[in-house]
């Protein structure tokens, strides 16, 4: 028998872990070529209602040189974006305003709520995995601000299985904007006043971070998800659901 030089994976993945497969399993060789680049992705589609809510957005440098590329997850209406149009919107905004050159990931995780505005670690995954290898070496480094413990619990024991090495060893957790002040200077990106607002409770409550104390901020000054679903609620009724 002739024995086959192709290499091949196996993914096991526990049914109570709350992980979305289909990233996984739906994965198939068809198209895979086409992942690789860009130009495949790259339509006419009216990605508006996305730039509207201001999700992802480039701005300065950190203090290396690198390139900016501002992710602010309470922004994200997870519940009504599927994960394929987040990952050509993503592919979209990478080609148009960051071309060339390294850059740098700083994603704002402050008051994040799972169900409302989180699109999986499996999608992420997916979407990393995909990109062209070329922006995998030009992303430096990925300043990851206000974990939160489930965060820091779930990336420390499940990361280094659904994030790759690359990813993995490229993330920075920066627990208080003070420290992020650290790598990039006052001015180079935009910090919304709510994460400001959960930074000044987390300073004056430590033990929040680690679970013990409650997060008031989830209950005053907090931007409403209507501002995520209500604004665009007619135009998103049209689009995949992906819970």
């Amino acid at each position: 028998m002739r024995s086959s030089s192709e290499d091949f994976s196996v993914v096991v993945l526990a049914s109570d872990l709350g992980v979305d497969t289909r990233p996984f399993l739906l994965a198939s060789s068809e198209g895979k070529e086409n992942w690789n680049d860009f130009s495949a992705y790259l339509s006419d589609e009216d990605f508006s209602d996305l730039d509207a809510l201001q999700i992802f957005r480039v701005e300065g440098t950190d203090n290396n040189g690198n390139r900016i590329f501002r992710i602010i997850g309470k922004y994200f209406p997870a519940p009504v974006v599927s994960g394929e149009r987040v990952k050509k919107y993503i592919f979209h905004k990478l080609s148009i305003e960051l071309p060339e050159g390294p850059f740098c990931i700083v994603y704002m995780h402050s008051t994040v709520q799972k169900e409302d505005n989180s699109p999986g670690m499996a999608v992420l995954r997916w979407i990393y995995e995909d990109l062209p290898s070329s922006y995998k070496e030009r992303l430096r480094v990925v300043y990851f601000l206000h974990p939160g413990l489930r965060s820091r619990f779930i990336l420390a024991t499940l990361g280094r299985f659904f994030l790759s090495k690359g990813l993995y060893w490229k993330i920075k957790y920066v627990s208080r904007l003070q420290y992020l002040w650290e790598d990039i200077k006052k001015g180079e990106i935009e910090i919304p006043d709510f994460v400001r607002g959960h930074d000044d409770i987390l300073e004056h409550r430590p033990l929040t971070d680690y679970g013990i104390e409650p997060a008031l901020l989830h209950l005053t000054e907090v931007r409403p998800m209507g501002y995520s679903f209500g604004r665009y609620e007619g135009r998103w009724q049209s689009r995949e659901y992906l819970s």
